[in-house]
Formats: structure tokens, sequence, C-alpha cells
């Protein structure tokens, strides 16, 4: 297993003495293959955190998701020499652990097919968010979607309120999670998500979608939100 506490400690004191940094593929790649343990220390200190918060999202536990993240490192290891370029390094490693955590739930028997994640049957915005059929706005808000800019700062960032965004998303199921915390934690675009999940864009787009407003309902539901119609 690979030793993260003494990794941060080698990688700290390297990058204080010698201010290693690597923002070009060719340049990490050549070193990686060289057995450069600080281009590796740089390389595990940087997409760590990030690889494990995406592994956590296909399997139940922090424990199953480190060892995929172990796991993840050690193909690296193993596969540096046969990367090829086709994509971005970061993108090649973040498919290898995609490859991984599937392999580990299907392991554990945790996955689930696309119908049950989609939840095709399951309405986006719950119905009694809106008129009932009969009144004369039947099919219009009840209660409009509160404007979040309107809020202070402060109540948005407050530590409870990301604490009530994180439970929501690791309450999600796999596919809609794995699709929010790549768009709106890591930052990666539609296409991106696409490709690395191997679903359409279409369903990107439907996950990302279930996923952001099974957050905002949350979120309002914490804050208490109303605003007059």
């Amino acid at each position: 297993m690979i030793d993260t506490a003494s990794r941060e400690t080698r990688v700290g004191s390297r990058l204080d003495d010698e201010m290693v940094s690597y923002t070009d593929d060719t340049e990490l790649v050549a070193a990686l293959r060289a057995g450069d343990e600080g281009a590796f220390c740089w390389l595990v200190d940087t997409y760590t955190a990030r690889l494990h918060r995406l592994a956590r999202s296909f399997v139940h536990t922090a424990a199953a998701a480190e060892e995929v993240v172990q796991e993840t490192w050690l193909a690296v290891i193993r596969g540096i020499d046969r990367f090829e370029g086709r994509s971005s390094l970061a993108t090649w490693i973040y498919r290898i652990l995609t490859n991984q955590a599937r392999r580990r739930g299907a392991r554990d028997h945790r996955s689930i097919p696309m119908s049950a994640v989609v939840g095709e049957d399951e309405p986006v915005v719950a119905f009694d968010n809106f008129f009932p059929a009969g009144h004369e706005q039947a099919g219009h808000w009840a209660s409009t979607p509160s404007r979040w800019q309107n809020l202070p700062p402060e109540q948005l960032e407050a530590s409870e309120t990301i604490d009530v965004v994180r439970r929501v998303i690791e309450e999600l199921a796999p596919l809609p999670r794995q699709v929010i915390v790549l768009r709106d934690v890591e930052g990666w675009t539609a296409a991106e998500v696409a490709d690395l999940l191997d679903i359409t864009d279409a369903n990107q787009r439907v996950l990302l979608h279930r996923a952001r407003t099974r957050v905002r309902h949350a979120v309002e539901a914490h804050l208490t939100i109303t605003e007059p119609t």
C-alpha cells in the first residue's frame, strides 16, 4: 500500500526546497517513466483527494474508496510506459480509477441498472411545488424557487449548509452522484463527463439536472427559504 503519510512529508519537503511543479504532461510523463519519485509524489499529492471524491461516488464506504485510489496509483505505476498521450494524463488516470471503481462495485454486488439510476418515473420537481388541477393557475409554481444570490454569502457558505450538500450528494444514486461530483466539484465539461462515464450527452444532462435539483431542495429545506409568488 502507498504510504500517504510519508508521501505528504516527502512532497512537502521537495516542494519547499526545489519548488517542483509540473504543468506539462510531456515533462511529467518523462519523469515518471524515469522513476523520478518526486514526480510521482507530486502527482499523488495533486490528485489523490480528487480521485477519492470520485471513487466515493462509486462505492459506499470511505475505506473502499481509499482502496480504489490505491489500486489506481499502482495501475498508473505499472502502466505509465503504455500511456500514449491520446488524452491528457489526468483524464487517463481518472479513466483508470473509473474502471477500478466499477470492478470494485461489481465485486461488492452494488451495481445497479441505468433505469434504476435515472428514475424515469420520478418527477424532477415534486408535484406539490405546483398548483393542483382545478386551480386557476394549475401547473404553475405554487412557490417560486428562491434566488440564492439574494442570500447573505455567509449563510450559503456556513459549514452546516455545506454539510447538507455533501450529505445529499452522498445519498444520490451512483451515476447522478458521479456526474455532479465531476461537473460541479471537479469542474469537468459535459463532454468530458459523458466520455469518462460512457453515457450520452442527453443522459449526462438529465442526471446532472436531477442531482442539482435534489441538492437545491435539500438546501432550501435547510435554509427554510420561501419567496412570495
